[in-house]
């Protein structure tokens, strides 16, 4: 159920400006998004663990709060990360 250290190298090296750039704040949405995927596939088949469910929406509202800074600090950079991720409809 966790992050594998390949997918978070890919992820890294997918959003972030070089393989060691884990502190950019796109590359932080991107790893959280890929666990609340993972956590929304776990809670559609455990729909009583209530407990992953507090830490899904706690997830959920810290990707929130860096989607935030990131639209205030560089706008582009905000649009195109969530194009990327399909975040919106």
């Amino acid at each position: 159920m966790a992050l594998t250290q390949e997918r978070k190298q890919e992820l890294i090296s997918e959003f972030g400006d070089n393989d060691q750039d884990t502190g950019n704040t796109r590359v932080q949405v991107a790893l959280l998004t890929e666990r609340i995927n993972q956590l929304t596939e776990h809670l559609r088949s455990n729909q009583k663990d209530h407990h992953s469910r507090r830490g899904l929406l706690m997830l959920v509202g810290r990707r929130r709060r860096l989607l935030n800074y990131l639209q205030r600090s560089n706008l582009e950079s905000y649009r195109s990360l969530v194009k990327e991720l399909g975040l919106r409809k």
